[in-house]
C-alpha cells in the first residue's frame, strides 16, 4: 500500500495495467496504444510506487525512482539548505523546504527534487497531500531520462506559476545552473561545476561547495 498522497492505495491491479511499459523512457504512456486522452490524477493514483508520476501538458510521464548520484546529490543540497535557510542556524532562516513535493498547477502535476517557500508567502507547511502555491525556489537534479523535460517543459510550467528561481544540478556533469525568472522567461545567473565554491541565489547568504554534493567512490586501502 502506498500513502504517498494522504490516502492508502493498493496497486494489485495497476501493476498488472502497467506489465510491459518501458519505465526506463523519460515518457511511458498509460494511455495504451488508442487516442491518447489527457491524463488525470486518478492515472496517477494507479501508478505503482516504485515509479514517479507526473502530468504535464496533459501527458503522464512515469520514471523509475532515481539512482545514487541523483539521490545523492538531493539529500546533501537539502541537508546544506536545511539548516541556515529553514531552522536559521548560522544564516537568516525565512524558508520551508520540501523534498519531492507534489505541485498542482492547473492541470499540471509536477514533482521536483527539491522546493522552498518563503515564509512570508507560506507561514507554515499545511498538512496537505500537494501543494497549490507555486514556491519560490525548485531544483530539479536532472538523470538522462529526464533532463529534456526539467529543462524545457517544466522550466516553462514554472515560469507561467511564478516560481523566482529554478537550479539545474547534474550530477554526472557535475554542474550547477541557476536561473532567475525574469515575467515569463529564464535569465542564466550562472553555471558552475566541479568542486566550485558557490553563492547563488536565491541562497547567496550560503557558501555552497559544489563538491559535496557528487558522489565519490570510496578510497581504497594502501596496499604495502
Amino acid at each position: 500500500m502506498d500513502t504517498r498522497y494522504g490516502v492508502g492505495f493498493h496497486f494489485g491491479e495497476a501493476a498488472r495495467m502497467l506489465e510491459g511499459w518501458g519505465a526506463g523512457g523519460e515518457r511511458s504512456k498509460a494511455m495504451g496504444d488508442g487516442p491518447k486522452r489527457p491524463a488525470t490524477y486518478e492515472d496517477l493514483l494507479a501508478l505503482p510506487e516504485h515509479v514517479v508520476g507526473q502530468i504535464v501538458d496533459g501527458e503522464l510521464i512515469v520514471m523509475p525512482r532515481p539512482a545514487s548520484p541523483h539521490g545523492r546529490a538531493t539529500s546533501r543540497l537539502g541537508g546544506e539548505l536545511y539548516g541556515p535557510f529553514e531552522r536559521g542556524r548560522g544564516g537568516p532562516g525565512g524558508w520551508f523546504f520540501h523534498d519531492e513535493p507534489e505541485l498542482h498547477f492547473r492541470k499540471d502535476v509536477l514533482v521536483p527534487d527539491l522546493a522552498g517557500w518563503r515564509r512570508e508567502r507560506m507561514p507554515e507547511i499545511p498538512d496537505v497531500p500537494y501543494f497549490t502555491l507555486a514556491p519560490d525556489w525548485v531544483c530539479e537534479v536532472l538523470s538522462p531520462s529526464t533532463a529534456s523535460l526539467d529543462r524545457v517543459r517544466k522550466k516553462r510550467i514554472y515560469a507561467r506559476e511564478g516560481v523566482g528561481h529554478v537550479w539545474l544540478v547534474d550530477p554526472k556533469a557535475r554542474t550547477l545552473e541557476v536561473f532567475r525568472r525574469d515575467g515569463e522567461r529564464w535569465v542564466e545567473l550562472g553555471t558552475y561545476s566541479g568542486d566550485e565554491r558557490v553563492r547563488a541565489e536565491p541562497f547567496e547568504a550560503l557558501e555552497l561547495v559544489l563538491s559535496d554534493l557528487w558522489l565519490t567512490s570510496e578510497a581504497k586501502p594502501e596496499t604495502r
